[in-house]
């Protein structure tokens, strides 16, 4: 076997320089070194949707704020001697302080959901996409029915948080691989 044999099928063959030929395999990286597995930076769509998010949490503030003046104004109410003594005042106020009361409670745990959804779309992980997925599809239901404007902002926001969230690109950033 002498170099550029032409009879040799696997010597080199004629024509071609040594050196050349298939390409070598590029050296195996240790587990965590390499190429950088998903986004480095939060993509624009998650950065809206934080935003978003604290906007939302911004509107239940106002909200349960005037929740809370509702509630005043009922508790006022109920110590006017003039209405005391008409037919079913008592139920009325009763039932009235207890929804509000109810309400109030509901809006401060969308007020904590919303800021622990904002916080987590920095931190990123795929529960918490699923939590912000969630959180954002309640607030969807709930602002359908006091359909007055703050629930009709809230409505849009919630709305395009999910689509944010669950896009591609916002698919990348939650499930990539943290340090």
């Amino acid at each position: 076997m002498s170099f550029g044999d032409p009879n040799n099928p696997y010597g080199q063959q004629q024509g071609q320089q040594p050196g050349y030929g298939y390409p070598q395999a590029p050296p195996v990286q240790p587990y965590g070194a390499g190429y950088p597995v998903g986004p480095t930076e939060m993509p624009g769509g998650v950065k809206a949707a934080r935003v978003m998010l604290w906007v939302i949490a911004g509107l239940q503030v106002i909200g349960a704020a005037l929740l809370v003046l509702g509630l005043a104004a009922v508790e006022k109410i109920k110590d006017d001697p003039t209405l005391k003594g008409e037919e079913g005042f008592d139920a009325i106020t009763k039932f009235s302080s207890g929804v509000l009361y109810a309400l109030i409670a509901l809006a401060v745990v969308f007020l904590g959901g919303a800021i622990w959804a904002a916080i987590q779309c920095g931190k990123g992980g795929s529960g918490a996409r699923i939590g912000i997925i969630v959180f954002s599809s309640l607030c969807i239901v709930f602002s359908l029915y006091p359909y007055f404007p703050l629930s009709l902002v809230h409505l849009v926001l919630a709305i395009l948080v999910l689509v944010f969230v669950a896009k591609s690109d916002g698919s990348a950033w939650f499930n990539r691989q943290r340090a």
